[in-house]
Parts: structure tokens; C-alpha cells; sequence
């Protein structure tokens, strides 16, 4: 007679140890974000556009899979949501770059 196997006892979740140096600690300011994707990868690339100027240099580039950038979307998602109950809705222009980093027309 088979025996059914036995439940698998449940993983502990394992605690990471985050370090991060001076420089990476001071940030980088950007203020306009360009998203693309492939089946396999998300990319970010994040820039900074000065007022009146027609280049921006790209500051960061993020290279993401697919189920992190979910796990990502939800974290922001949540964040936002409790930063808009704690100080209010944040007010996008109409007049800025759009939600996928294009100008609007």
C-alpha cells in the first residue's frame, strides 16, 4: 500500500542583511522615468530633465524580471496609497510628460 508523502515542513523566511555605501546612501534625484519591456526583462531607466533643456541624461538604469517588477508595482501601489491617506492626494499636470514618459499631444 502507498503511503501518502508526508507535508513538506514550511520554510522560514530568510532575512536579508541590506548594506549600502555612502554614495549610494546620498540617492539621485530624477524626475521623469521611461519604461520598456521584453518577455524576459522590465527596464527603467530613470532621468533628470532640466527646465528649458531639450536633453536629459539617463541617471540609473533598472533591469528587472517580470515578477519582480510586479512585487515592485505592488509595494509602490501601497506606498502611495498610504502616503495619499496620510498627506493627501498627489496631484498629477496636465502639462508634464504622461504616464509612459511621453510627452501629451
Amino acid at each position: 500500500m502507498n503511503q501518502p508523502d508526508p507535508p513538506n515542513p514550511p520554510v522560514p523566511p530568510v532575512q536579508i542583511q541590506v548594506e549600502i555605501d555612502d554614495a549610494t546612501a546620498q540617492g539621485i534625484y530624477t524626475n521623469l522615468a521611461l519604461v520598456a519591456h521584453t518577455e524576459t526583462e522590465f527596464l527603467f531607466d530613470f532621468l533628470f530633465v532640466q527646465p528649458q533643456q531639450p536633453k536629459a541624461k539617463v541617471r540609473a538604469r533598472i533591469i528587472s524580471s517580470p515578477t519582480h517588477t510586479k512585487r515592485f508595482f505592488l509595494a509602490l501601489r501601497e506606498n502611495l496609497t498610504r502616503y495619499e491617506v496620510r498627506f493627501g492626494e498627489i496631484k498629477v499636470p496636465e502639462d508634464g510628460p504622461g504616464p509612459r514618459g511621453t510627452p501629451h499631444e
